[in-house]
């Protein structure tokens, strides 16, 4: 019995943090809508506090901090909304307009044919989409074989032998992939300087020498840590260290 009652106690205290975040997000959404940004902005970071995480949450996070005119945290937030669902154009829309706001450009490396469909095609599904897709076609080929192994036609055996083949044919591609971008999701580290301005080093020391400037709001990715200090490479190809405490990564 009280194990019982514990279950209901516990069932109605989600429900109620689910009532009570919905409620805050609408009101949240309300104040925007009426240009209070300040109070918008605390009720999103109220919500976001709880532990909830969402792409639309993020979303109007960034574009509340985009209206109070604090570009680093609005493209971080961007960026956290397409971690959560990469093909959300309104994100990569207004993304775009924040970014044209830093102050740092750099010219990206040339990208080889299988860059670019790593990225436009591959890495935008989650890897746990293809394994459910390899989950599938391990599935249809054990189907399949089954069905060539009972069957008593000549043409039918010939079809599911066919089937079979396939399957395990996409199965390896699908588990390929899946290993593929799940390597990609655990070594890209995005972070967003926060910083104004700040010294990237050519080694992880205080007094090393500068080796280029940043500014808030530019996009890198972190390669290592050794102490209170990041490596990064930029788009560009540049390498540095800078300090922990000038940028946030993206993914927790």
């Amino acid at each position: 019995m009280k194990k019982v009652s514990l279950l209901l106690v516990l069932l109605y205290s989600v429900g109620l943090f689910a009532q009570t975040t919905d409620s805050l997000f609408t009101k949240a959404n309300e104040a925007y809508k009426k240009g209070n940004f300040s109070e918008a902005l605390k009720d999103y970071k109220t919500i976001a506090k709880s532990g909830k995480e969402s792409a639309d949450l993020y979303y109007n996070l960034a574009n509340t901090y985009y209206k109070l005119n604090q570009i680093a945290p609005s493209i971080y937030y961007y960026e956290k909304a397409l971690q959560i669902q990469p093909h959300f154009e309104d994100a990569k829309h207004n993304l775009a307009f924040a970014q044209r706001m830093t102050i740092d450009a750099f010219e990206e490396l040339p990208k080889t044919f299988m860059q670019r469909i790593n990225e436009q095609f591959l890495y935008p599904v989650s890897y746990n989409t293809w394994a459910w897709l390899s989950v599938v076609m391990a599935f249809l080929t054990g189907l399949f074989f089954l069905f060539y192994y009972f069957s008593s036609y000549t043409g039918k055996k010939q079809l599911y032998f066919i089937s079979s083949f396939v399957s395990i044919l996409l199965l390896l591609v699908f588990l390929s992939i899946s290993f593929k971008t799940y390597h990609h999701y655990k070594k890209e580290q995005p972070a967003i300087v926060f910083s104004p301005k700040v010294s990237v080093k050519s080694e992880p020391l205080l007094s090393a020498p500068e080796s280029f400037v940043l500014h808030e709001g530019t996009k890198v990715q972190v390669e290592n840590k050794v102490d209170d200090w990041y490596k990064i490479k930029l788009s560009d190809g540049k390498i540095g260290w800078i300090s922990k405490e000038a940028i946030k990564k993206v993914k927790d």
